[in-house]
């Protein structure tokens, strides 16, 4: 059955704002409402930040409300107070110093220990590769691991794990991961086409990840690794508020621009109550395939000075080699189809390292409460 977005309108008309009962269609505070082809709806509900716990009650009862409409297949209702050009500004007025919301209580992933986040504050870092191999190396210490590619805009786990083919449907429209070497793998890449662009705004990107979360039969996993796709923006936002993250990975490499960056993710981490369970320095140093030879050529150093400053955990280095360049691009992963050699150990000594930090990091922790300011 098809839902129009008369339909949602008419459904959400029925939710108030306030005590003189302004309908939240009414009000000025509603998004653009979006419906895919999945019959997905999402659209968000702008507040002042102060604003946020009077309007949570207000965002669970429009979300329910929609979601009982015949045929809907999910429903994504955020608090937002990002403000369109021209819309008009919340009802209420900002107090001075506003604490910060508490907490929200998350529900964990059934049968899943702990969720790590691999993130960097900007593209280009290798994270992708870095996440792949650091689930591979978690996996050779006798873990079971699944990789999550949340990465909507650049999905790259398919391609480095050489997997292809849409993954099956089970029953009650969970889907079933694909598996390559020994690790359990979900991508957007498995479900759209290779060459597809995916134009998408906020909302849809918040509900690709919280399905591909949630409606995936992940089982029993020790650790599920998610590569985030890089920035601080909907995507990391959407997985601090929806779910119980054990802690963030942050990766970059030694230079400054990319440092810059990189202290963005762990403030934005720490804002919303992530631990930041390391960082690890990328491409530090390349190493030269005839000779041998270490070369700087991003600096070094930069990232393990960076977290000594910041006062957290430094993972280690992994240098920039040919090996690891084309065993990625080739789809077996370093540390699956060289496990001896010796960039696979430095995978392998950086998982270890990880693996020391979670045990000491709360299972199925609770998922923060967030206002986007």
């Amino acid at each position: 059955m098809a839902i129009t977005r008369d339909d949602v309108l008419k459904a959400l008309s029925t939710v108030t704002v306030d005590r003189g009962g302004t309908t939240l269609p009414g009000s000025g505070r509603l998004s653009q409402v979006v419906i895919d082809a999945g019959n997905r709806v999402m659209f968000s509900i702008l507040v002042d930040p102060s604003e946020a716990e009077r309007f949570e009650p207000v965002r669970r009862e429009a979300e329910g409300r929609v979601l009982a409409l015949p045929g809907v297949s999910s429903v994504l209702a955020s608090l937002t107070s990002e403000r369109a050009p021209n819309a008009p500004p919340p009802g209420a007025a900002p107090r001075p110093s506003a604490a910060p919301a508490p907490p929200r209580q998350g529900n964990a992933l059934p049968g899943v220990r702990h969720i790590v986040a691999v993130a960097s504050g900007k593209g280009g870092v290798g994270k992708s590769t870095t996440a792949c191999n650091l689930a591979l190396g978690l996996s050779a210490q006798g873990l079971k691991v699944g990789l999550l590619d949340a990465d909507i805009y650049g999905p790259s786990v398919p391609k480095l794990l050489g997997l292809s083919g849409k993954p099956r449907v089970l029953e009650g429209k969970t889907l079933e991961p694909l598996q390559a070497y020994g690790l359990k793998a979900m991508s957007i890449g498995l479900l759209i086409e290779p060459e597809s662009a995916m134009i998408w705004r906020g909302p849809m990107v918040q509900s690709a990840i919280t399905q591909m979360l949630r409606d995936v039969a992940w089982g029993e996993l020790d650790v599920l690794i998610v590569d985030m796709p890089p920035g601080t923006g909907d995507a990391q936002l959407t997985m601090a508020q929806a779910t119980p993250l054990s802690g963030a990975v942050i990766v970059s490499t030694p230079q400054d621009l990319a440092l810059i960056d990189a202290r963005r993710g762990v403030t934005m981490f720490r804002k919303v109550s992530v631990p930041i369970l390391g960082v690890i320095e990328n491409m530090a140093t390349f190493i030269c395939p005839n000779c041998g030879t270490a070369s700087a050529i991003f600096g070094h150093g930069g990232a393990r000075h960076e977290a000594e400053r910041l006062e957290v955990p430094f993972l280690g280095e992994i240098p920039l080699t040919m090996a690891i360049r084309e065993t990625s691009d080739a789809g077996r992963p370093v540390v699956a189809t060289d496990p001896d050699g010796p960039q696979a150990r430095i995978y392998r000594e950086i998982a270890q390292k990880l693996w020391a930090n979670l045990s000491g990091a709360p299972a199925g922790r609770a998922a923060p409460r967030i206002v986007i300011e």
